[in-house]
């Protein structure tokens, strides 16, 4: 978790850089924050958004900005949200996965005090819900964090064989369980790693040998499959400068 507070003299229009995390955003503000999904479709208030989602944006009017963001494993989002298809590069309200238990948990946030008060409120929801769902299979699990740790460069076939599992029966647990199929996680999380380099100040060409590209011109399709604007433009992307800051224990 993370919480951001800013003000704006100025319209903001900030895009939302995907990564291998499903996102939770909720606005505590006093100006209404809307998430446009890339789609046309906008929503507010506390904001789910989906493994890779399709050229969100974040907006708001001018005024104070605050707003507390969760991070998950699509393993840990699984259970909390039990919604992993629906989530497939997706934004949704809250209010469509939690019901009621999404305006409770977003009413006493606005209440809270504190940064320390509003991270404890949402720790307890998170934990109630993740107690009542369900678990993806420890095969899906493995492999994700196998991915992970690989950096997006594991092949699908190895991770398969290592769990003794057909390439096709992990291709199907891993979508329906994970949101995305097993080719599309590892090259967001290649991504990712080459994002954040980028964004580091590392030269292009030297980011797409140390993130397993076949070449800078390979690096550049993915950043603009994933972002529709290039590399130089991901680099100077705002929340990408203060990553390491708000989330100090990256996977």
């Amino acid at each position: 978790m993370a919480g951001f507070s800013d003000r704006a003299n100025s319209f903001v229009d900030v895009e939302v850089v995907p990564h291998p995390a499903v996102m939770m955003v909720f606005d505590l503000g006093d100006r209404a924050l809307v998430v446009d999904d890339g789609n046309g479709r906008e929503q507010r208030g506390c904001v789910v958004a989906g493994l890779a989602p399709n050229r969100a944006r974040g907006q708001g009017q001018a005024g104070s900005f605050t707003c507390l963001q969760v991070r998950m494993s699509p393993v840990i989002a699984h259970m909390v949200l039990g919604a992993a298809s629906e989530l497939s590069g997706a934004v949704l309200n809250l209010d469509d996965l939690w019901g009621g238990d999404a305006v409770r948990t977003q009413e006493r946030l606005r209440a809270a005090k504190s940064w320390e008060d509003r991270f404890a409120i949402v720790e307890v929801a998170l934990a109630r819900r993740h107690g009542a769902g369900h678990a993806v299979d420890p095969e899906v699990a493995f492999c994700w964090g196998r991915m992970v740790n690989g950096r997006g460069q594991t092949r699908v076939e190895r991770l398969a064989a290592e769990v003794g599992w057909s390439r096709k029966r992990l291709w199907s647990r891993f979508r329906s369980q994970i949101g995305i199929t097993p080719k599309r996680a590892a090259q967001l999380i290649r991504f990712d790693h080459a994002a954040h380099r980028l964004a580091a100040g590392h030269a292009a060409a030297a980011v797409a040998v140390d993130s397993g590209y076949a070449d800078q011109s390979h690096l550049h399709r993915d950043v603009m499959t994933f972002t529709g604007v290039t590399p130089g433009a991901v680099a100077s992307a705002p929340f990408l400068a203060v990553d390491d800051v708000a989330w100090s224990a990256r996977p």
